[in-house]
């Protein structure tokens, strides 16, 4: 049986506030409302929808060296992520969890991009954050507001 999809609110929710998108978790606002009225297959593509925008951000910023090492390293530091998932998650929730701390791409199994090297780890989590905000917010421009408009206001 599939792991069941929880929340992937991370308490800094925006929604509440008029924005479209959640500058917490990213997901679209009608999505937070409604989250526990849905099935666990309209979760999973919420989810997947998420962690295909933080994959393509995430892989722009990061080489990955050796997965083996970061699956290792990221469970002797006791950061918790999903074993079965996409490895540029995993670098994800590295980040995320030591964003205030120094980190050695190489002793976890990565390199960052020369392009984004000269970024501290704070920088680097910001920016991978702005892109990942920016992106769900475009996604949500594109696909889903003309149909919310549409909806409301029937030609």
């Amino acid at each position: 049986m599939p792991k069941p999809i929880t929340t992937p609110c991370v308490g800094i929710c925006s929604s509440g506030i008029g924005d479209d998108v959640c500058r917490g978790c990213k997901r679209f606002a009608h999505e937070v409302i409604d989250w526990n009225t849905y099935s666990q297959e309209q979760r999973c593509l919420i989810q997947q929808r998420l962690d295909n925008f933080l994959i393509q951000i995430i892989k722009l910023k990061i080489q990955l060296i050796d997965i083996n090492k970061l699956c290792y390293t990221l469970k002797e530091e006791g950061i918790a992520f999903d074993e079965t998932g996409d490895a540029h998650l995993w670098v994800y929730e590295l980040i995320k969890s030591r964003y205030r701390e120094y980190i050695e791409p190489e002793v976890w199994g990565f390199r960052v991009r020369s392009s984004f090297q000269a970024l501290s780890v704070v920088a680097l989590h910001e920016s991978i954050e702005k892109e990942f905000y920016n992106l769900s917010q475009a996604h949500y421009e594109r696909y889903v507001q003309p149909g919310i408009v549409r909806a409301n206001h029937p030609i």
